[in-house]
């Protein structure tokens, strides 16, 4: 049964801003919920020789599949947002964990590679229930510095499960093989689901006729303060997607790194991302968001503008991981900080919000990673125009946001 509204205005003002509603257990299960994208698109990708032999299948056939789930994140966010404003936070969710258990089951079991590629588009879109409701139950009990640091707290999650899954999965695939990888993506699932019944109740108290939502929706989505903090998240998103595409070339071609030199470097900014995200969450109590914020940003334009000089003029490979793990690191200044920002701006409506967040993520993460390699294994150059491009925009996009009355300026008040 749905809890009802609090019932004075002091409860509500307590829930907003943090004091109340984000417990620990409750913040991690929302971090884990974040990070089902990174665990079901990596988990499996060692296995992917494994699947065109056993499949019968061509290995842009095995590709698609991975493409299919990404395009399921990114749609169903778009699904799941809105109708987490209108039907409430719980039940959206539940019902997205459950499907996301149905369709991982179907994908470890799948005896074709079409019948994978349908179980994988329906798992994304399900799975992505977690990562829009997740923000937007932030946004419901906490705004400010409150709400900053919780997304920053989640990012640590989120930067480690890139990093861990291919390992994991690359220790794996030999002894499970492919379809053992995949029930451990349903067992995570599985756990996910458990976790949300114990554990997730309804935060959304406050909703409003659909009619009236889409008003101020329109009204609020299209406000210089969130499309500022949008953008700002979505291209500081696309340095870290140019890197992560590019840097198997990058690394292990260019600067000659071995296999196990290059995971240990992806490691070591993987590190720098998640110390950073956790700094970022203790300085929260210190610093507005918006200052955090502008320093991220100011210190990924600085490096990736480094990373390009460098790359023009020619100087030693062996230079170029430096800037890019200043540029990494200094991400975790920005991710959460951006988010709470954009979400601040649209308190009403945080279901929706999130998912244009969500979904330009993976829409921009889907548009880099091809960008990155037109030069081919032996070029820079495309990944450090894409990475100060990138961050070019974010720091454009944070320009024009600029503290205005009622939203960024009483966000660094809090």
């Amino acid at each position: 049964m749905q809890k009802p509204a609090p019932s004075t205005s002091a409860s509500a003002s307590t829930a907003r801003d943090g004091r109340a509603g984000i417990t620990p257990g409750l913040l991690v299960v929302l971090a884990l919920l974040s990070a089902i994208a990174p665990i079901g698109t990596d988990l499996y990708l060692p296995a992917f020789t494994q699947m065109t032999g056993d499949l019968d299948a061509s290995a842009t056939e095995v590709q698609l599949s991975l493409t299919a789930f990404l395009l399921g994140v990114a749609g169903g966010q778009l699904v799941f947002g809105p109708l987490s404003d209108r039907f409430g936070r719980f039940r959206p969710l539940l019902i997205g964990s459950v499907i996301c258990v149905v369709a991982s089951a179907a994908a470890a079991l799948a005896p074709t590679i079409g019948v994978l590629v349908v179980a994988r588009l329906v798992q994304g879109m399900a799975g992505a229930a977690g990562m829009v409701i997740g923000r937007a139950m932030v946004s419901d009990l906490a705004s400010g510095r409150a709400a900053a640091r919780a997304f920053s707290l989640m990012m640590i999650v989120g930067g480690v499960a890139p990093v861990l899954a291919p390992f994991i999965g690359s220790l794996l695939t030999d002894v499970v093989r492919w379809r053992g990888i995949l029930w451990v993506v349903t067992g995570l699932a599985v756990v996910m689901l458990v976790a949300v019944v114990v554990v997730v109740r309804e935060t959304h108290t406050g909703r409003r006729p659909l009619d009236r939502s889409a008003g101020v929706g329109k009204r609020a989505l299209l406000s210089r303060t969130y499309l500022g903090n949008l953008l700002a998240f979505g291209f500081g998103f696309s340095v870290m997607m140019a890197y992560i595409s590019a840097s198997p070339f990058v690394y292990q071609v260019m600067v000659g790194m071995t296999p196990l030199q290059y995971g240990l470097s992806f490691g070591v900014n993987a590190v720098g991302l998640v110390g950073m995200s956790a700094i970022s969450a203790r300085l929260t109590s210190r610093f507005a968001p918006r200052r955090l914020l502008g320093t991220g940003l100011t210190l990924v334009l600085a490096a990736t503008v480094v990373l390009l000089t460098l790359v023009l003029t020619g100087a030693p490979a062996a230079l170029l991981p430096i800037p890019i793990f200043v540029a990494v690191a200094s991400l975790g200044l920005v991710m959460g900080n951006a988010t709470a920002g954009a979400l601040s701006a649209v308190p009403h409506i945080a279901g929706l919000g999130s998912a244009v967040l969500g979904a330009l993520q993976f829409g921009l993460a889907a548009l880099v990673s091809p960008l990155v390699s037109l030069g081919g294994e032996a070029s820079a150059l495309p990944l450090a125009i894409v990475m100060c491009s990138s961050a070019v925009i974010a720091v454009t996009a944070f320009l024009v946001a600029g503290p205005r009355r009622g939203s960024l300026t009483a966000i660094s008040r809090e």
